[in-house]
């Protein structure tokens, strides 16, 4: 009765708000679960994400993949990044297959309006853009990251850098005044700013490349761990976290001045795994082990890192508020994933992606009561990267794990992740039958993704798309100084 009466109070909200709900999707680069002031970090400070921590419904068990590219494919498109072709993040092998819908077209038919500020990293080459799949507003860096190239069409405009980048703006290059994170940001209010205006449903994706190597960050943020101690890598990893974190606090103190917070859907969560960055003991101890050793990372006792396949390469903080009509302060433990996103957000928006290739499921009657029916499935993670050229299937069987609410597999070895989610004691010997399962359904799923894989015999790129459309605007019309939008 009790859970019956929470489902129709909810109902009843949903009705009262508004019908097709503005959502914006947070998404940082490397910082993993455990970087947030509330899970328990005692390094950094992060007051704004801590704040919307307790404004959330928190999905505490929310799974991605172990590394950026094969996440963004799996979150624009509802299906493993293996059948969107994504079997690495550089070497023409982290482009989205064009035979897939994603979320911006998906949200285009109930009316949204989409914008995305940060990186996109699932293909430079025209074609796979994300002007050209959906998106109506663009503020991209190129690659995978500010400055990288490599020897295929994934590559950056030549040079660029955390301060003051060129940035490639709506097809067109812009020179930039200031800090990565910051520029992303304020791009991206600028232009929700806009949208509240026309009075027309939105979808902002910011998508910063902080905290993401190289470990860059204003030194006001980094000055506080340099002075205690930590190297430098490591100060600039925990300072991108703490400006992301002021980031934050700007982008919600404008959601409330503009009066969105009632109609706006506020999502923060990661791509991967915490990267190793995460790790480096200060000259003067800041924390203890249970042992009363110094502290050298702090990774909510997770195992694995960014490119494992245990939990801590592919748990994220997932924190959604939607004010007055989710619960604010209220976890949710079921295991959820990235291919979820797609069907939970197009369910939000009144309307339903693509059938024959979503194969994540609606979370939203979890949003509505956590003890809602959330049937056990098996989840599937492939590092993949495998060398170019080499037979998929020789590598079947290599880095990969499966979940499902109770075990993850990793290899040989078996954990309870009910009764031991730090995976300290492997109980394969003791349930083969366990494993002879997610084995099965594993190879099952192999078999369909394998021919899938369409960029496994792509040729190499002779050319560098960011780099040539720079250069040759740079010669005929130069590039001019971005504007940044009033706020």
């Amino acid at each position: 009765m009790i859970r019956r009466l929470s489902s129709l109070l909810f109902l009843i909200s949903l009705a009262s708000a508004v019908e097709k709900p503005n959502i914006i999707l947070v998404m940082t680069d490397d910082q993993g679960y455990g970087p947030v002031g509330k899970h328990g970090h005692p390094w950094i400070k992060t007051p704004n994400l801590d704040t919307l921590h307790d404004q959330s419904t928190r999905l505490t068990r929310f799974l991605v993949s172990p590394t950026c590219s094969p996440t963004r494919a799996a979150l624009m498109t509802g299906r493993h990044p293996l059948k969107n072709g994504i079997t690495h993040t550089i070497l023409e092998r982290e482009r989205l297959t064009l035979n897939a819908t994603i979320l911006p077209q998906v949200l285009k038919k109930a009316g949204y309006s989409s914008g995305i500020f940060g990186k996109w990293h699932l293909g430079d080459e025209d074609a796979h853009q994300p002007h050209k799949r959906g998106f109506d507003e663009v503020f991209i860096h190129g690659a995978g990251g500010i400055g990288q190239g490599y020897k295929c069409s994934c590559a950056d405009v030549p040079g660029n850098k955390y301060f003051d980048p060129v940035i490639r703006h709506n097809g067109s290059f812009v020179k930039t005044k200031g800090y990565c994170t910051d520029l992303f940001f304020t791009a991206a209010m600028g232009w929700i700013k806009e949208q509240k205006t026309k009075k027309e449903p939105f979808f902002a994706y910011i998508t910063t490349n902080a905290p993401h190597g190289p470990f860059i960050a204003p030194p006001s943020n980094t000055k506080r761990f340099t002075d205690l101690g930590f190297p430098a890598k490591n100060a600039g990893f925990y300072g991108m976290i703490e400006n992301i974190d002021e980031n934050m606090g700007r982008l919600m103190t404008k959601l409330t001045e503009w009066d969105l917070e009632e109609n706006t859907i506020l999502i923060f969560m990661s791509d991967n795994g915490m990267t190793g960055a995460g790790s480096g003991r200060p000259n003067k101890p800041l924390g203890k082990t249970s042992g009363g050793k110094p502290m050298a990372m702090f990774n909510a006792g997770q195992k694995g890192l960014k490119g494992s396949t245990d939990e801590g390469g592919v748990r994220v903080p997932f924190f959604i508020r939607w004010k007055g009509t989710l619960a604010a302060n209220r976890e949710i433990p079921n295991v959820a994933a990235h291919i979820d996103l797609l069907p939970t957000l197009a369910d939000l928006a009144g309307t339903t992606g693509p059938a024959a290739q979503v194969e994540g499921r609606s979370f939203l009657p979890l949003l509505k009561d956590p003890k809602s029916a959330w049937p056990d499935r098996y989840l599937f993670t492939q590092v993949a990267r495998w060398p170019t050229g080499s037979e998929p299937n020789k590598h079947q069987w290599q880095k990969f794990a499966i979940r499902n609410h109770q075990y993850r597999l990793v290899g040989e070895q078996l954990f309870d992740m009910t009764k031991d989610p730090g995976q300290k004691t492997n109980i394969a010997a003791q349930h083969p039958e366990v494993i002879q399962g997610m084995r099965a359904a594993y190879d099952q799923f192999w078999k369909e993704a394998r021919p899938l894989m369409v960029n496994e015999t792509a040729p190499m790129s002779p050319t560098q798309p960011f780099r040539v459309n720079y250069q040759k605007q740079l010669a005929d019309e130069g590039v001019p100084a971005w504007t940044p939008p009033g706020l």
